[in-house]
């Protein structure tokens, strides 16, 4: 397994610097959510002292100019056909989706994750989803495996097709808690990423992840027999995480 796309650096930068035009099959990220104040752990229920050190937020007021530069990296290192699945809260959500309308890819689907244990509130309703942008680079063939992870004739309990159950767009994928475990504040769950990387992707193809935080996305691509790359600016993050795929 190679290292060499892995980097410990900002994303936009190290994308002009490292990465060519269309070298990229799949790209799944979770970028940091410009939310104000140390409040992101509660959005993920994690406790501050199994956290690894390191996680960077990105200032509100840059929020939108930052989305729209490592969106048009995304574009740029796609290739034709491409894939790119972008994880989003609510708070910035609305940046993301400009930022993506200003480029040539296309939108697929507006997919919803429905998580268990929302963020606890008693003014307002409870949240407990998130966002997931899944767009296409145009020009090329799409890798979408509609039977990657059931047969057309495979059946639930109720009777209902399972095929058609998985690729409906609201997802029920719980959380993962890891109690007394580190872990990144933003980790996304294994369940999550493997639905991903099976539809959207071929062994061998190459999986990016423009922001890595616990290498999650890397680590279900290896496992899945994909290459996998990307860059994480946090040096402790990085040193963590790259030393558990090595």
């Amino acid at each position: 397994m190679s290292l060499d796309l892995f980097f410990n650096e900002d994303c936009i930068e190290g994308c002009k610097r490292h990465i060519p035009d269309g070298s990229v099959d799949l790209i799944i990220t979770d970028p940091p959510y410009g939310i104000s104040g140390d409040t992101l752990h509660k959005h993920y229920n994690r406790k501050e002292e199994f956290v690894i050190d390191g996680y960077i937020e990105v200032p509100q007021e840059d929020y939108a100019e930052f989305t729209r530069n490592w969106v048009r990296q995304a574009e740029r290192i796609l290739r034709p056909g491409g894939s790119i699945y972008v994880v989003s809260g609510y708070t910035h959500l609305i940046h993301v989706l400009n930022s993506l309308a200003e480029t040539s890819l296309r939108e697929v689907n507006h997919l919803i994750w429905k998580y268990n244990f929302g963020v606890f509130t008693q003014k307002k309703f409870v949240s407990s989803h998130y966002h997931i942008l899944y767009y296409t680079k145009p020009g090329g063939t799409v890798t979408f495996n509609t039977y990657s992870r059931y047969g057309n004739a495979e059946k639930a309990e109720d009777n209902r097709s399972l095929n058609y159950q998985d690729r409906e767009d609201v997802w029920f994928i719980n959380k993962e808690y890891k109690p007394g475990q580190a872990k990144n504040k933003n980790e996304l769950p294994k369940e999550l990423l493997i639905k991903m990387i099976q539809y959207s992707s071929n062994e061998e193809d190459l999986v990016f992840d423009l922001f890595l935080g616990s290498f999650s996305t890397a680590k279900v691509a290896i496992a899945l027999n994909r290459q996998s790359g990307g860059f994480e600016l946090s040096k402790s993050a990085f040193r963590h995480q790259l030393n558990e795929i090595k």
